[in-house]
This record gives structure tokens, C-alpha cells and sequence, in this order.
């Protein structure tokens, strides 16, 4: 039997998406409203939800050891959870720098440094990130889980060959750390406020009613991006995930 004997139309599967804002705009709130989730806390943002709605969680994260023994237990034990939320990929890239920090018997004072130099150091934290993707796609395609990855957001310079230099939002990760959480999810989902400004020149002035939005359609003002047809910024209040609307295999 050839390849094209087994020629099928693919079937909708768990997804992988990357949550990326400031703090305090409900991240892990958001990430919280995916199928049963359970999470792996490199840091402890679980508190600011009422202990009724509280997730599952394992041991905040005191070692990448931790990290991998972790990662391990839901890749080969059996569970009854359907999503992993990883809380969060920036706090990851502190502990993997501290990790490759201490493995070098030279003791650098950075990663500059660390590893004979020339970039060696992220390097190998880039590495780490990498091998976390690796094992949530383990769970996507052996377990049926979906992954959320959260980061925080943090302001970038995109310096273009044909435009004037400008600001964005992206993830508070080296780049080459950043790649496995953009390049390769379905969804990167940017929460922002709704402002509104009024006011002319000088006298401007920004407000918000508090109300926030979620953006996974290119633009400029931001990394974000999805491969199910969004092209407009989605309301959503605390408690509710607007994807369920546009992601079929999160209804399942």
C-alpha cells in the first residue's frame, strides 16, 4: 500500500497556543478556561483565582529537574487532563539561564559569558525551550491534550529595511528562546485593554473602562497570529474563553 492509498482529509486535534500580555490582564484566568486543565507553575499566578474556580496544579517548579521529572510523569502515567498550561515560559527562561549558569564549571557572571561565549549561553537556554515544545507535542499527539503556553509581554524595536523603526508587544524571551512559542503554535493570543483617547494635541488622554479584548490576527502593534480564519479582536470577560467559538477540537 502506497501513500496515496491512505490519502485522508486531516481531522481537527488538540491545539497549541501561546497567551502573551502585561501582567495583571488575566492570563492565567484565560488559560484556566481551557478542557481540565492541570498546570505546571514555574511561578504561582493560580492565587488570584477563586479557590472554587482553582485549577489543578503540580509543585511550583524549584529546578528544571523539576520541570522534566514533570513533564515526564504526564507524558507516560495516565491522567484524566486535557490541556497543560505552562505558567510561564518567561519565568522558564530565568531558571534556564540560572541552570546553564551553574553547569559551567568557569563560573560566568552571564550568559554572555557562559560557555565559552559567542552566544553559546542562549544557545542553550534556546535548547531548553525547545525540548519543552518537543514534550508538549508528546502530549498533542499521545495523550490528545492541548498546550497553552503562557508569557509575558514586553516592548520590542522592529527595525525593517523598507519602514521606519517602531514599538511592538512581544514575548519577554530572548528571540531565539521566543521561536517554539510563535513559530510553531496555532494560536498567539495578545490581551490588551480597550483604551480610548480623547483630548486634542498635548491634552490627549488615555481611559479604559477595564474592559479587555484578545488579539490572534497579524498586526503591527503586536506578536499574535492563529490558522482559524480571526480577523477581527475578540471581547471576553474573566470566566470566559471567545476561542471555543472559533477552535472546534476545544468543544470537543
Amino acid at each position: 500500500m502506497g501513500f496515496l492509498d491512505k490519502v485522508e482529509k486531516p481531522k481537527d486535534g488538540p491545539v497549541a497556543i501561546t497567551i502573551l500580555a502585561d501582567a495583571g490582564l488575566g492570563k492565567t484566568t484565560l488559560a484556566s478556561t481551557f478542557p481540565n486543565p492541570i498546570f505546571i507553575r514555574a511561578e504561582n499566578g493560580l492565587s488570584a483565582i477563586p479557590e472554587e474556580h482553582r485549577p489543578f496544579a503540580m509543585d511550583v517548579l524549584q529546578s528544571t529537574d523539576d520541570l522534566w521529572a514533570q513533564l515526564g510523569e504526564l507524558i507516560t502515567e495516565d491522567h484524566p487532563f486535557k490541556t497543560l498550561v505552562i505558567d510561564s515560559v518567561t519565568k522558564l527562561e530565568t531558571m534556564f539561564g540560572q541552570s546553564v549558569l551553574a553547569s559551567d564549571s568557569n563560573k560566568p557572571k552571564s550568559l554572555n559569558q557562559a560557555m565559552g561565549g559567542y552566544g553559546a549561553g542562549y544557545a542553550a537556554v534556546a535548547k531548553m525551550h525547545q525540548d519543552v515544545r518537543a514534550a508538549a507535542e508528546e502530549l498533542i499527539r499521545n495523550k490528545g491534550m492541548h498546550i497553552v503556553f503562557i508569557a509575558h509581554a514586553d516592548l520590542e524595536t522592529v527595525d525593517l529595511p523598507d519602514f521606519d523603526p517602531y514599538s511592538r508587544y512581544s514575548l519577554r524571551l530572548n528571540k531565539r528562546s521566543a521561536s517554539p512559542y510563535v513559530d510553531d503554535v496555532d494560536v498567539v493570543a495578545f490581551i490588551r485593554q480597550k483604551v480610548f483617547v480623547h483630548g486634542d494635541g498635548d491634552l490627549k488622554k488615555a481611559t479604559s473602562s477595564g474592559a479587555r479584548e484578545l488579539v490572534c490576527y497579524a498586526t503591527a502593534s503586536n506578536i499574535s497570529k492563529n490558522r482559524f480564519g480571526i480577523t477581527e479582536a475578540l471581547p471576553f470577560e474573566p470566566g470566559e474563553n471567545p476561542l471555543y467559538n472559533f477552535i472546534p477540537s476545544l468543544r470537543k
